[in-house]
């Protein structure tokens, strides 16, 4: 839908803004990159959907999986934000920020201006998280065993990423794996207000506490009673809903009021606020389901890809 198309007495762009931004709803999908096993068709066509510069990019990962992360992460924006802002898919131009967060880079074509959209991928999913007028961050870890070191060595090493109250959190969660499942539930709040802010790694994480609520979290259910302490003070502005995608995977998407929210209707921030949005599990084609190619077919982007080994020997964080 176009601005000409908007309903009698709301073409003006402010108007029109606050309208879209009304209709649409906050977007959550998770896509399996990890499991994903691309055929040379699909690859093909999914390096044919993304820019030239991005293509280059993935193509010089050395593990699959890898790239099959960064390429399911630019498909689930440029899906975003040809389905949700109704710019043309071949049209989209994907920018990123010194701290490397990706952004719409033709801002003229938006008609939302507080639209906020972030990415995350780690162990064997994809994630998406958008809003109309909040600020969000998205971060998803996946609970394993360290590769190289006891968990009691792991915790030593990683000691100063946590206030005292949250290491007493995560030692009395239980046994090993209880307190490794609690470390990476804090560690994805950490990292998705993190993102949220935009601030980047020199961020010292010790000024942010995280008080979680409940202490177990069910797969399938979307949890907001979490709350952030930010250099002692509790941070009312701030949400976090919490989701495990399965028995191993989690999920925080943190949610802040934009500086000039103020331009939308209360009732909209409101809503927002309330919601607890289900992350939707999509299929590559579902990815694909509104794309339009850019560029021709290349047999040896598939061959490049085929010669990868699939992952290293243990978890690894990549750049969105």
């Amino acid at each position: 839908m176009r601005p000409a198309d908007l309903p009698e007495g709301m073409r003006s762009r402010q108007k029109a803004a606050a309208w879209f931004s009304g209709a649409m709803e906050g977007v959550r999908w998770a896509f399996g990159s990890g499991r994903w096993r691309p055929s040379s068709a699909d690859w093909s066509l999914a390096a044919r959907c993304v820019q030239d510069e991005e293509r280059q990019r993935i193509g010089r990962f050395v593990f699959a999986k890898d790239a099959k992360a960064a390429m399911s992460g630019r498909l689930l924006i440029r899906k975003l934000v040809t389905e949700k802002l109704k710019i043309p898919w071949n049209e989209i131009q994907l920018k990123r920020t010194t701290k490397g967060k990706p952004f719409l880079a033709n801002p003229a074509m938006n008609i939302i201006p507080n639209f906020n959209f972030n990415i995350s991928h780690q162990g064997d999913y994809t994630v998406l998280a958008a809003e109309p007028n909040l600020q969000v961050g998205v971060d998803i870890m996946k609970t394993d065993f360290p590769g190289s070191t006891s968990v009691k060595e792991f915790f030593r090493i990683m000691n100063r990423q946590f206030t005292d109250y949250e290491w007493n959190t995560i030692n009395m969660a239980g046994d090993e794996w209880a307190q490794l499942d609690m470390f990476y539930r804090h560690w994805a709040l950490k990292e998705s207000f993190i993102k949220a802010v935009g601030v980047g790694v020199a961020f010292d994480l010790q000024r942010i506490e995280f008080h979680v609520l409940p202490l177990h979290l069910q797969e399938g259910q979307v949890y907001k009673e979490t709350a952030l302490f930010l250099d002692g003070e509790q941070e009312e502005d701030w949400a976090f809903e919490e989701t495990m995608l399965d028995d191993s995977h989690h999920v925080a998407v943190a949610l802040g009021k934009q500086d000039i929210c103020g331009k939308y209707p209360a009732q909209v921030q409101e809503t927002n606020g309330q919601e607890r949005l289900q992350f939707v599990h999509l299929t590559f084609q579902d990815l694909i389901s509104s794309a339009i190619a850019m560029g021709p077919e290349d047999p040896m982007y598939w061959k490049n890809f085929k010669a990868k080994e699939e992952k290293p020997g243990h978890q690894r964080r990549i750049p969105v």
